[in-house]
């Protein structure tokens, strides 16, 4: 017979492991969000130093509101929301969970619709051409319609498709850190990207997120089934 000592011992082995585990995912995450936010900070000191302009900024010194609106949009939602991964912050009954959705869909929909409107009406950027903008409106668009459709499927307590349309909008909203990760990794190899280039390799790490974003959706839903039936045999 084990005793209840060794039973203790054994619970806290197995759960520290796990509860280290569940971080990594978020750490992850704002890591991988790291480079935009930090060069977010740096545009917005720009900004507020009155720094010289140059082709490159001149577009932001002329409209400065959208993109100071775009950078602590993307900066709240990329970080708060790699909190939402951590298991035991995240259910029906956290409050955590909860307080961060409601800080999380207006700091979305601000980077979303802030993001579009700079797409629409600032001059191009660096190796940015008409298709390129076209793919930033579907995205951005995209995203701000999965966080109405996520907020709307809690609200009827459709909990499932509440979780997959979050998914799906902040990993649209994490595509900046792909982005970086992805193009700079092409910049080492082949230098700066042509207006081709960079528009292949930025819908690559769009698509690549969503593609990441379908799969734990999908491995969610047949872990909630199993659990389901699991039930349904032990209730029977």
């Amino acid at each position: 017979m084990i005793s209840p000592g060794r039973i203790g011992r054994i619970e806290a082995m197995t759960t520290q492991p796990l509860a280290r585990r569940q971080w990594r995912v978020p750490a992850a995450l704002v890591l991988l969000s790291a480079v935009p936010v930090v060069a977010g900070m740096v545009r917005t000191a720009e900004l507020a130093s009155g720094a010289e302009i140059t082709e490159a900024n001149a577009r932001f010194f002329a409209s400065p509101v959208p993109v100071l609106l775009h950078i602590a949009g993307v900066t709240l939602y990329c970080v708060v929301g790699a909190f939402q991964f951590v298991p035991g912050l995240r259910g029906r009954r956290s409050a955590w969970h909860r307080r961060a959705g409601r800080v999380l869909v207006p700091s979305g929909l601000v980077a979303a619709l802030s993001g579009l409107w700079m797409t629409l009406f600032y001059p191009y950027g660096p190796a940015v051409g008409d298709v390129l903008t076209v793919i930033r409106v579907i995205f951005g668009s995209f995203m701000a319609v999965a966080i109405v459709l996520g907020l709307t499927a809690v609200r009827r307590r459709d909990f499932a498709a509440h979780r997959a349309w979050m998914i799906r909008a902040y990993a649209v909203a994490m595509g900046a850190g792909s982005q970086a990760v992805i193009i700079g990794g092409w910049m080492i190899v082949a230098g700066p990207p042509t207006v081709l280039a960079n528009t292949l390799l930025m819908t690559l790490a769009w698509l690549l997120n969503l593609a990441v974003a379908e799969r734990i959706i999908r491995g969610s839903g047949r872990a909630a089934g199993r659990a389901a039936r699991a039930d349904h045999l032990v209730r029977s």
